[in-house]
C-alpha cells in the first residue's frame, strides 16, 4: 500500500465532513448547535478518560516501576508545559488560525473570528492527539497497512460534520494541521524502520489522554486551557519512560 494513503482519506473524511456540518450548521439555531458542542465535550471527556486510565497498563509499570507510571505523566506535562508556554505555540496556532481565516476570506466580525480559530484549534488538537494518530501514521510508513488510518479517517469524518455544525470552516483547516502532523509522523516510520516500544506509545496515550480531557474542558465552557502549550508533553513522555526504564 501507498505511505500516506491514510492521511490523504482521512484529510478527505474531515473535508466532506466539514462540508456537510457547515450545510447542517446554518440550518440550526444557536441553542441547537451548542447542544451539539456540549455533547462532543462529554464525549471527548469519555476517550480522554479510558485513555488517560492506560496509564494504569501492567506493560508500562512492568518497565518503569509500580510507582512511577503517573510521574511519568506528571513530569511530561510539567516539562512539556513550560516548554510549550516559553515556545508560545497556543497563541502561535491561534494566529495561525487567524491568518488561514483572512486568508480563506471567512467572516470579518470579531465573533466569526474567534469561532473560526476556535474550530481550527480544537479539531486540530482533536484530530491529532490520539493514540490512532501515532501508531496509525507510524504503521503507514512502515508499510504495515493504514487500516488504523481508515478507522479513525471514519471517526474524524463524523466529529467533522457535529464540530463544522457549531464551529464552521474553522474545521476544514484543521485538515492542514492533519497533513502536517500525520505525514511527519509517516516520514518518520520510513525511517525508523520499526514502531515504538510498547511502553513508550502507553505513556504517549495517557498523556494524549490527559490533553483531550483539557480540550473537554474547553468545549464544555468550564476553562480555556492552552493544551497547544501542552503538545511537547508527547514528546516528553515517551523520553522520560526510556530514562526511568534504563535506571528502574
Amino acid at each position: 500500500m501507498i505511505p500516506g494513503l491514510g492521511t490523504a482519506v482521512n484529510v478527505a473524511a474531515v473535508l466532506i465532513g466539514s462540508l456537510i456540518g457547515v450545510l447542517l450548521g446554518n440550518r440550526l439555531p444557536v441553542r441547537t448547535r451548542d447542544v451539539v458542542t456540549d455533547s462532543l465535550g462529554l464525549v471527548t471527556l469519555l476517550i480522554a478518560g479510558t485513555s488517560a486510565m492506560a496509564v494504569l497498563d501492567d506493560d508500562l509499570s512492568d518497565v518503569v516501576g509500580d510507582n512511577a507510571p503517573m510521574l511519568i505523566v506528571l513530569g511530561a506535562l510539567l516539562v512539556g508545559g513550560i516548554v510549550g508556554s516559553l515556545l508560545r505555540l497556543e497563541s502561535r496556532v491561534e494566529s495561525f488560525g487567524g491568518w488561514l481565516q483572512t486568508r480563506l476570506g471567512g467572516g470579518t466580525t470579531s465573533a466569526e473570528r474567534h469561532r473560526f480559530i476556535e474550530g481550527f484549534v480544537v479539531s486540530s488538537l482533536i484530530f491529532c492527539t490520539g493514540p490512532l494518530t501515532i501508531l496509525g501514521s507510524l504503521n503507514d510508513g512502515l508499510g504495515n497497512g493504514a487500516d488504523q488510518l481508515f478507522l479513525k479517517s471514519a471517526l474524524d469524518g463524523f466529529a467533522a460534520i457535529a464540530f463544522a455544525a457549531s464551529f464552521g470552516w474553522g474545521v476544514a483547516a484543521s485538515a492542514i494541521t492533519i497533513v502536517a502532523v500525520q505525514g511527519s509522523l509517516t516520514l518518520l516510520g520510513m525511517a525508523l524502520g520499526d514502531v515504538l516500544p510498547e511502553a513508550q506509545l502507553i505513556a504517549i496515550t495517557a498523556t494524549g489522554g490527559l490533553l483531550l480531557v483539557g480540550v473537554a474542558l474547553r468545549l464544555l465552557r468550564v476553562r480555556e486551557i492552552p493544551v497547544a502549550d501542552l503538545l511537547p508533553a508527547l514528546l516528553v513522555a515517551p523520553l522520560l519512560v526510556s530514562l526511568v526504564g534504563a535506571l528502574h
